[in-house]
């Protein structure tokens, strides 16, 4: 459950697609946690920011600006400001939440036979994963400069991380999710 969304878009006038009725203000966000895309009602005049972080949760007496969270929408469904914000804001949640996606790194394993968890992560096949396992053999990571450091051939370990988010919400007929909640 999302307790906390960073904005994609804030729409004060509401989908300029509906006409016919009367338009409500719209939202989009990304939630901190599984990153769910939702798309979300604010509260009468309150003016909201891309890129902000909003509470989403179920305390009511928290939540300033949102009224409630109306679905979860696809990546197709977001507007393009949202799609083109997105990966910005992936990338902020990742930094903020480093210990987290270090710790994938230290402690990925097998999901099948033929694939390994790291290297479903993009720019990771199977020499870098093995320079990765072997590293964290010795000592496991600590952040992402540690993993660079000690794995020559993983050059971004944050751009891994946050491509592969990304690739999970554009496609969501994936087999394996990694980061995205289903």
């Amino acid at each position: 459950m999302e307790d906390h969304v960073y904005l994609l878009d804030y729409l004060h006038y509401g989908k300029h697609e509906r006409r016919n009725i009367k338009r409500q203000p719209i939202a989009y966000g990304l939630g901190e946690k599984e990153f769910k895309i939702l798309e979300l009602i604010p509260k009468p005049d309150v003016m909201l920011k891309i890129g902000d972080k909003v509470y989403i949760g179920k305390d009511l007496e928290k939540r300033k600006e949102i009224l409630h969270v109306k679905r979860r929408v696809k990546y197709e469904e977001l507007t393009s400001t949202a799609q083109s914000e997105l990966p910005y804001v992936i990338k902020e949640i990742v930094s903020i939440r480093e210990t987290d996606f270090v710790s994938f790194y230290n402690s990925a394993g097998a999901i099948s036979r033929k694939y390994h968890g790291l290297q479903l992560l993009p720019g990771i096949g199977q020499k870098t994963m093995w320079a990765i396992i072997n590293a964290r053999k010795i000592k496991n990571f600590e952040s992402f400069e540690d993993i660079e450091k000690k794995v020559g051939s993983l050059f971004n370990p944050l751009k891994s991380i946050t491509d592969r988010i990304e690739q999970e919400l554009k496609q969501s007929d994936q087999k394996y999710f990694l980061f995205v909640a289903k």
